[in-house]
Formats: C-alpha cells, structure tokens, sequence
C-alpha cells in the first residue's frame, strides 16, 4: 500500500527512506526536500504548523533551509504561539544564537532600526534574547529575521525548551573545542620546553626545527577548530563596521600563528605555537565559565514557562496540548497537577499553591468565581475551569515578557560602559600598534609576543558584562521576592528614593472593606437600601464594592451606571436617580445641601441617597496591614518623609495616619489633585509612589517610581513601574535593599574592570606581562566580574 508523504500529499515512493519524527510519530517524506524543509519546523519548535493546518503544504524544492525556516514565522496560525499584539505593532521575544558582547547587541540594533517598520528592538547579551515590535503591515517577520541571519546571528521565537538546548549544543561544542585546545597545549608545552630549555642536551638545528614542525601539526587544529568563534565574531564586526571584543584577540591569534608559520618555514626567529594553544585554552575556558555563570542568571524567568504543563485535560477527558487551549475552553485539573491556563473556577474549591507568582510559600484558598493562574499547582480538590487568557497573555508569560523588557533597558551607566567599551578596542588596536613600532626599533625580537600580551590583556570584555550580569540577576531575585518590574529604570530609581507617598485603602490597610453598620433614613428598609448600594457597586472595582457583593439580587437592577472616579456611583430606577459615594457626591441634588453636609458623620463610611433625598449611610472598616507600621517606620529611618494621600475624607483617613505615624496626610484628594500633589513636591524629591486602586492610576503613571499592589485594579498594575505581586509591603522594604546592593556590585564591577585595564595596559606595554599571563588576567577578569554579580542571587532582598 502506497503511503502518502506527510508534508506535501504526494505518494511516497517505493525504496524511498526519508522520515522525520513529528508529534510523537515517524512521518514518511516523499523526497530531501520535503524531509528538509519537516525537520526544520520540528528543529524551530513549530510542529504546531501541522496540527493547525487544513492543507498539506506544497511540495518543497531545494531552497536553503534556513530560507524555509524563516518563512514559515510569517504564518498567522505559527505567530499564535510567540507574537503579541501591542497596540498598532506585533510584538515578539526572540532567542539569539552567536551574541558574544555589548558590540553583538550594539550591531543588531542598530542594523533593525534602520529597517522600515521596525518600531524597536532591545538585545539582552546575558540571556541572549531580544524584544521585537514591528508594522506588520510594512515589514515581515520573516525579512527582519533574515536581516539577523545576515548579520551572522541566528534568530528564532523564544521558547523555554528549545532555548534550553541550543545553550547545551553550544556548551558541547565549547567543550569538544576546549578539549582539542587542551591536549594540543600540552603537547606543545612539553615541546616548547625542549625547545628553551635543552632538556636534551645541545639540540642540532635540524631537531629544533623538527620540534617546530610537529609544534605547528599540533597548533594548526586549535587555530581551524578551537579559535573559530572568536574569528567568526571578530568578521560579524568588522564587516558591520564595529569593533566588538573579540577583533583583538582574533588579530593577535593570526598574527601570532603566521609569524610562527614563517618562522618554521623559513627557519629562523621566533615561533609561539605555544602561546597561541594556550591563548585558544584560557579563552575557551574563560567564555565557558563566563556562559555557564551568564545562564544562571537568565534561566529564572526563562525557567517559570516551564512549571506550565504540555498537556491539559478538557471536561471531556481527552487529552490535548496546553498551548492549543483558547478562552472559553473548560479544563479540568487533578489534585497536585499545574494548571495549564489562566482561568476562572466554574466547580470545586481548592487550595492554590501560587508561590511561583507571589512568593507565598502557604497555598491560598480558592473557591468558585476565582481567578487562578498558569503554573499553580492544585491542592488537594479537583476542579473545572474556564480558560479566561491564551498563553501568550497569561500572568506567567506576562511576566517572562516585562522581565525581558526590563532587563533589555540599559541605565545611564551601561550605555556609557558599551561606548566606552566599542572606543575602548579601538584606542587598544592603536596603542598596540605603537607598541610593535617601538619594540620593533628597539628590540624587535620581542616586539611580537608584547604586541600580543598588549592586544590579549586588555580586551574590555569584563567591561561590557559588568552591568548587564547585575541587572538580570537582580531582577531575577526580585522576580522570587514577588515584585515583577515593568520598567527598566527601577533599580536605579529605588535607591535615590527620597520621598514616600502611600495610598490608605487596599494599601496601607488590607482593602478587606466589612460593613459593619447601615443606617436608614425616611421610608426605606434597611434590606431594601443594601439590595440598591450593592446594585449600584456592582459597577465599580474597589474594596468598597466588595463589601456590597453579597447582597447583590440575580437580576440586576441597573442597565446604565456612572462611575465619578473618587466621588461615587449614579444609576436610573423608573425615573428616580440613586446614588451611592461620598456626602457631597450623593447630595449635590438636594437643595438642603450644605445644612445636611454639616450633620453628616465624618467616620469611615458612604452614602446612599434618591433623587438627591438621604436614604442610608453604611460604616465600614478596614484593618491595617500587619506590615504596614514596618514599612513606614524602615523609610523614616532612613530620613524619607512618609505622606499618605487617600481619596478618603473620614475621620478614618486621620485614625490610620496617627496610628502609623506617617508625617504628612492629604486626605479627601481626587485623582487629578493625587497628581497635582505629586508635581507640587520639590524638584530634588525623588518620588516612591504606592497605590492599588483606578484612582491611583494617574498618580502611578507620573510618579518618579511607582508600584502596584498584586490584589489592586488592573488599571494601577498596568500604569506602575512594578507590581507587588504578593500584596506584603515589607518586600518593597527588601527590594531597595536589593537595588541599592545592585548598585554597589555595579559599581565594583566598573571599579574592577576599568582598575585592570588601566594598571594591565602600561604594563604589557612595557613587556612585563607574557602572553599567557595577559590571557589569564583577561579570561580571569571577566570570571571575576560575573561572579560578582551571581552573589546578588543569593539575596533575599
């Protein structure tokens, strides 16, 4: 029976053996180039091309692999996967194969922007990810891709997995390198021994250069093989017209093996096969460590996609992949099993460990009505939910995504550093050039070997890596603290903190709002007056509202509501206006105003009135947060002022105030005078703005810093610079510690870096630093600068 090929449709011939293992299964192919073009969308992780599409795809001709490849991303149903629609752009996290330094990302970005419909494109050198927006409707995919490609960096959507083991291939690749680099120093060392020493005796000339010969068959393996990145890199940036770390050392590795070649050839001078294998060796090992160090760092975020499980479970019990789900699908999860999507409880009641979200170690309660979260893992229950998000905008990806986002925005400091660093190469390419004339009218058989320790012991790569390391592992500890950063100025921003501003409810209180009492006024029941206060609530997203929810009717009584952001709520019965808020809000039609406004009890409470006529007051009450008294008490020792400025004009505003002790209250502030305080304040203070509510949003958006709490609307989380996921104020506390230590490691990391080059650079130049030496120091002082930077992972903040 004649088999049809899976990729295309066509028969498969007899005797034909092409095949490509795709969902789990051996498919037949028809010919090489279907075979070719299958296992290039399995090897890109797109096998979800096949599950997706209604036709077989057309026969594939022999066209360059990576072209196919790269045409595939323009597919709509492909894009579902890793692009993110972000206003009038497409947005997409891509992986990086080949980026080696700042002079990489340097290269990448500026080739990008000049494409048209590039919007921007942020290259992280520590994770080895970049951001991508881009006009679809001007640009493909597929043509910046290729633009990448042709620079000489491979590109492809970034996923966990996949990225996981392109970093394994390029680690074992680095090894077989190392491991020839190794053997050949060895044997050239014990050689070059011979040859300085005379271990044998008086060598005869024909020896020596016997010796020399077999040191060159040795070294020539290390020069093709071992010191290839280096070389590719080293042409990445000159043909681009740049200078990146590697053109130095890749200079000084040819120079020194054709002047060795020379030597052995024409028998005279000096040969450094020797140098050159031990120059492949220290530098193979430095960028090994140096990769291994860097991938601690980034993995964090990378490591949440995934606690997501591949496969989910529908209510009807078949099995399909977690990617595929789509809101409105139901899903049920078993009793210790993740959850696949970000969805809505519809039946059981569970406990939620969400510690990979908020840093809660103690699961949290969940019953229906719930929202829960991609990568939680269910208690004890089973329950069924309603996928509320795709994969592409739940929490976690949103969270992988702004941590990538921050991590690419580069501070002051480590734009000054890469410029620095790019300048830096070229005045070592000049002084090394000075270098070799000196010495060479001097003494010029040693001109070469001090060129070389000059070129080699001052390459700035310790430079460049000094603040990007910093950055990634910091927001990495401050992603486990449960603080997620939305801009990429935070760190440096929360150390120069001088000034505090804290919204009251749902912030310093708990925003757990209780009706404690309901007073009716005229002819209205004291039932009928909660059904319509929590009618009219269900229309806002407060606390406040939340205290009303559970005397809502089945039937909603209001069709139309209005929302006065930090006055109250109108709405229309048969012709009657009710209204629920603030005092001035409720009675602003009763022609008795300011006489009723003087009686009116200033405690913590609302109001509800019809056709401007008093018809209830409810008091609430909203405890403190246990954390609360800490936070105020750490930034007044710190000599920052406290000013807690609430939309809350009751007496309840002033009791909070006293018993935390904050110097500064405006109370009863609208959202416009929230923002109109904030730019009142001196220009030397340096805002830390905290809020959780729609009327903070404005004030979020123009702080100096801002942050949101984790349970606040979702319009504060999206206009703050962070989000305190957990709700625990004390993390704001550990996470200035945290910034502040960033800065201080940024800074020794700068100290190290620009200290070695200078005290290294005077030296080599005057010939007192060997070639190996200058290898070691250089390799040595780039380990030393990511190691310093791996401590701030170990901090709790």
């Amino acid at each position: 029976m004649t088999k049809d090929c899976y990729h295309c449709g066509d028969p498969v011939p007899q005797d034909c053996h092409h095949h490509v293992e795709i969902l789990g299964q051996i498919r037949e192919m028809c010919c090489p180039g279907c075979e070719a073009v299958a296992q290039t969308i399995v090897d890109s992780g797109l096998t979800s091309y096949y599950e997706y599409r209604t036709a077989p795809a057309e026969k594939a001709d022999l066209v360059p692999q990576q072209l196919q490849s790269l045409l595939l991303y323009d597919h709509d149903e492909i894009q579902q996967e890793f692009v993110r629609d972000n206003e009038n752009c497409k947005e997409a996290s891509l992986s990086l194969d080949g980026v080696s330094c700042a002079a990489c990302a340097w290269l990448i970005e500026k080739q990008l922007m000049r494409e048209s419909g590039v919007v921007s494109i942020k290259v992280n050198t520590t994770t080895h990810r970049a951001l991508l927006a881009w006009d679809p409707d001007t640009v493909k995919l597929s043509h910046l891709l290729g633009v990448i490609h042709r620079l000489g960096y491979k590109a492809a959507p970034f996923e966990a997995d996949a990225q996981e083991q392109q970093y394994h291939r390029t680690m074992k690749g680095y090894l077989y390198r190392l491991g020839i680099a190794g053997i050949a120093t060895m044997q050239v060392m014990m050689l070059a021994i011979a040859l300085y020493f005379e271990i044998f005796g008086d060598l005869d000339a024909e020896f020596k250069n016997y010796l020399r010969w077999v040191s060159l068959i040795f070294a020539t393996p290390v020069m093709l093989y071992s010191a290839l990145p280096f070389y590719l890199n080293a042409w990445r940036n000159l043909r681009a017209k740049t200078l990146g770390m590697d053109v130095p050392v890749s200079i000084a590795m040819l120079f020194a093996y054709v002047a060795s070649l020379y030597a052995t050839v024409m028998e005279k001078g000096e040969v450094f096969f020797e140098s050159i294998s031990m120059f492949a060796f220290f530098l193979l090992l430095g960028r090994f460590l140096e990769m291994r160090a860097r991938r601690h760092a980034a993995a964090a975020s990378a490591n949440l996609l995934k606690l997501v499980p591949a496969m989910a479970t529908m209510e009807d019990g078949s099995q399909v992949a977690a990617k595929t789900l789509k809101v409105g699908d139901v899903v049920t999860v078993l009793p210790g099993e993740s959850l696949p999507a970000d969805g809505e409880i519809l039946k059981g009641q569970t406990a939620i460990d969400e510690s990979m979200v908020t840093g809660e170690s103690m699961p949290v309660p969940r019953i229906v009505g719930d929202t829960v979260y991609a990568g939680t893992i269910n208690g004890d229950n089973h329950i069924t939910l309603k996928v509320t998000k795709d994969r592409q905008n739940s929490l976690i990806s949103n969270i992988v995504r702004l941590q990538d986002e921050a991590q690419s925005s580069k501070p002051k400091v480590a734009e000054v550093a890469d410029i620095v660093a790019r300048y830096f190469v070229a005045a070592i390419l000049i002084i090394s050039a000075g270098t070799w004339l000196y010495w060479y009218q001097h003494k010029p058989e040693d001109a070469l070997w001090i060129t070389l320790a000059v070129l080699v012991a001052t390459c700035p790569c310790a430079l460049s890596l000094a603040t990007p390391t910093a950055l990634t592992c910091s927001t990495s500890s401050l992603g486990r603290l449960g603080i997620l950063l939305r801009r990429g100025h935070v760190l440096e921003t929360l150390c120069n903190v001088n000034q505090l501003v804290i919204d009251k409810t749902g912030t310093l209180t708990e925003g757990n709002i209780r009706l404690v009492q309901t007073q009716t006024f005229n002819e209205y029941s004291e039932e009928k007056s909660l059904q319509v206060a929590a009618e009219l609530e269900r229309f806002a997203n407060h606390p406040i509202a939340r205290a009303f929810s559970a005397y809502r009717s089945d039937k909603p009584l209001f069709n139309d509501v209005e929302n006065e952001i930090g006055s109250g709520l109108s709405g229309s019965i048969d012709g009657q206006e009710w209204r629920i808020g603030k005092a001035e809000f409720v009675l602003a039609l009763n022609p008795n105003k300011e006489q009723l406004l003087a009686v009116c009890d200033n405690r913590f409470q609302v109001w509800l009135s019809c056709d401007g006529d008093l018809v209830a007051s409810f008091m609430l009450d909203d405890p403190i947060r246990e954390d609360s008294p800490e936070l105020i008490k750490q930034f007044q020792a710190e000599g920052i002022k406290v000013t807690m400025l609430t939309g809350d004009h009751s007496a309840s505003a002033q009791v909070v105030a006293d018993k935390l002790g904050v110097d500064n209250l405006e109370a009863g502030v609208s959202p416009e005078g929230k923002l109109e305080y904030l730019r009142s304040l001196d220009k030397n203070k340096v805002a830390l703005m905290i809020g959780d509510g729609v009327n903070d949003a404005p004030v979020l958006a123009g702080a100096h810093l801002s942050v949101a709490m984790g349970g606040g609307t979702d319009i504060a989380k999206s206009s703050a610079d962070m989000v305190l996921l957990g709700d625990q104020l004390s993390r704001i506390l550990r996470a200035r510690k945290l910034a502040q230590k960033t800065r201080k490691i940024i800074r020794e990391n700068l100290a190290w870096a620009l200290g070695y080059n200078l005290i290294i650079l005077p030296l080599a130049v005057a010939g007192f630093v060997a070639p190996y030496i200058a290898v070691v120091g250089m390799s040595g002082s780039s380990i030393i600068v990511v190691s310093n930077s791996l401590r701030l992972l170990k901090e709790n903040g």
